[in-house]
């Protein structure tokens, strides 16, 4: 669910879009899929660089090639068989994302046993949903209309604002790895600097400025409160992950998964572990994100009114192998109805800032895990790699 863009240094930059090469972007892609059919699994040689190259400069997204008419993948969406042979549905497992009820966090009599059960599936699954939460169940259904509407408008309104560098903190993109990794996945994705400091407002696409605006006011106060649980269930102070600035850092993820046309042949999100301190992620009730567990795959099934919360890594590693950041990953959508999610990532704002066990978990009986390092120099491994190997749990291992 996690995603930053990467620095400068890291990026591939785009060009002008001109409407005649998109459309001939679009011809050639549909020539192209035709010729591939159903069983062909990106054996046929085709250019990949230039094809990488056409499909940004289109600017189109995948929406954008849906709404062309395209009926089969272009061969940069078809994954290796490795990554296709285990894709299905998880076998239904009821309530093994656990959901738990925050109403009582604010009640001295009862928060013990919420900071409890927010403790136990941190560190036994590393998922949980949250209801009574505080946010309300309008402002929910407002945010995910919204970001389906910006979605949803024509090619050329969208392109405006298509890019891979931030400085406005505002861009739409198709996949935030495509330069890097085996293979595109079918999603698009609107991303919005949420703090420290806000997104130029007037960047913000109009069709859901209000709403972004709003949800920022609410994941911040929410946040605060996870973030004061989660440092509660590791024996510490309420206010110790926001003292390292965990909460300041902000961005929020807006993923749209289009029907896709041969669900069987790519993903939505490839399997992957999230880089920060946790996240906050609004789905609808489409469904798809699956989390492993052991050696099986898991689906977090939308319950209404809740909101998906999971651990990041650098959690895992500041509460020395305590908490879990776990691989999960989005199936591509079969349904005709478009998967909407808006996932609200939480990063330290300060960049040279040490991380590390923290000491009051480490002890000889229960040595750090791992070594100590700035986010700037996590943030520079984490842009080197795909998406699908991003995890650096293994890399600072002590």
């Amino acid at each position: 669910m996690s995603f930053l863009l990467p620095p400068v240094s890291f990026l591939t930059p785009t060009t002008t879009t001109t409407t005649p090469l998109t459309l001939a972007y679009i011809d050639r892609t549909r020539n192209r899929s035709r010729a591939m059919g159903v069983t062909d699994s990106g054996g046929q040689a085709f250019d990949r660089a230039q094809e990488l190259k056409q499909f940004e400069e289109s600017k189109l997204g995948v929406k954008g090639l849906l709404d062309s008419g395209l009926a089969s993948l272009p061969p940069l969406f078809i994954h290796p068989p490795e990554t296709l042979s285990n894709l299905r549905p998880a076998r239904p497992r009821p309530g093994s994302i656990p959901t738990i009820d925050l109403s009582g966090c604010c009640d001295s009599a009862r928060r013990p046993a919420v900071v409890g059960e927010v403790a136990r599936a941190a560190r036994e699954l590393g998922f949980l949903q949250v209801v009574n939460h505080g946010v309300p169940a309008e402002v929910l259904d407002r945010t995910v209309a919204a970001v389906k509407a910006f979605h949803e408008q024509p090619a050329e309104a969208k392109a405006r604002i298509y890019r891979r560098q931030s400085d406005t903190g505002v861009s739409f993109f198709s996949n935030v790895d495509l330069f890097l990794s085996k293979a595109a996945s079918w999603r698009d994705t609107l991303q919005v600097r949420l703090g420290p400091k806000l997104a130029d407002v007037e960047e913000i696409p109009e069709v859901c400025r209000n709403e972004v605006l709003e949800w920022n006011q609410q994941v911040e106060r929410l946040g605060s409160i996870l973030l004061g649980l989660l440092s509660e269930g590791l024996g510490l102070s309420p206010g110790k992950l926001q003292e390292l600035t965990c909460l300041d850092m902000r961005m929020m993820v807006g993923h749209y998964y289009p029907y896709c046309p041969q669900p069987d042949l790519t993903v939505g999100l490839t399997s992957h572990a999230d880089p920060g301190v946790i996240t906050v992620l609004l789905q609808d009730q489409v469904g798809g994100l699956q989390v492993k567990h052991g050696d099986e795959w898991v689906d977090v099934t939308p319950v209404p009114g809740a909101l998906v919360v999971n651990i990041g890594d650098i959690l895992q590693i500041m509460s020395n192998d305590k908490y879990k950041s776990v691989d999960h990953r989005v199936l591509a959508n079969p349904n005709r109805e478009p998967r909407v999610s808006i996932a609200t990532l939480y990063n330290p704002s300060n960049s040279e800032n040490e991380f590390r066990p923290f000491p009051e978990l480490v002890s000889s009986d229960k040595p750090a895990a791992f070594q100590q390092f700035t986010f700037s120099e996590y943030k520079r491994r984490f842009f080197t790699k795909e998406l699908g190997g991003k995890s650096l749990i293994n890399y600072f291992r002590a």
